[in-house]
């Protein structure tokens, strides 16, 4: 199997989020934004509870939220970015929320959809516009590809994963060799 890849165009990026938002599909418009702004594991977007994200007693979208990771068990708290507290915002109005509730809902069992689940919406969603090696890992590794190529320290997204190696961050970053031939013909040292 082979291993899936940050998504590193931002159109497909733009084209993913939308994919849903165009279909009223709120809940996997929702998924795929959380999965590439927050780079948390597919088990703990689907673990989020509607009091995670949500202040019901002033009717908005948290700014951050606080989260052990399951794999890790270590705490986090991952501060939501504009497109996510649009799209929780959106999903909000959309499905009937309870504090205890599953953010990501399955409409017929009324709990939280599973992981096959969360990858089929992503896996459509990108085959639907024509990108290969795609999963709900995908988009974890997409928030660290992008922030590393908008100049985060690599040191600072190991801390964001969590990882304990730069070895491990290194190989979710993706870096292709286009990457390295943008470094090598953009650098003007002696400007």
């Amino acid at each position: 199997m082979a291993a899936t890849e940050p998504i590193r165009n931002k159109r497909d990026i733009k084209a993913m989020e939308h994919y849903y938002l165009e279909r009223g599909e709120f809940r996997n418009h929702a998924l795929v934004v959380m999965g590439v702004y927050t780079a948390l594991r597919v088990s703990d977007l689907l673990g989020l509870k509607w009091s995670d994200v949500y202040d019901f007693k002033l009717r908005r979208v948290h700014a951050s939220i606080r989260r052990v990771e399951g794999k890790t068990g270590k705490a986090k708290t991952v501060a939501l970015h504009k497109k996510v507290a649009r799209a929780l915002t959106l999903l909000n109005s959309w499905q009937p929320t309870a504090p205890d509730g599953a953010v990501f809902m399955s409409r017929k069992t009324k709990q939280a959809i599973g992981r096959i689940q969360a990858y089929r919406v992503v896996k459509a969603a990108a085959d639907a516009i024509q990108i290969g090696r795609v999963s709900c890992h995908s988009l974890r590794k997409t928030f660290g590809y992008h922030a590393w190529k908008s100049g985060v320290s690599p040191a600072v997204i190991m801390e964001i994963y969590n990882h304990s190696s730069f070895a491990v961050t290194r190989r979710y970053l993706g870096i292709s060799q286009d990457d390295k031939d943008e470094v090598y013909l953009g650098l003007d040292i002696s400007a």
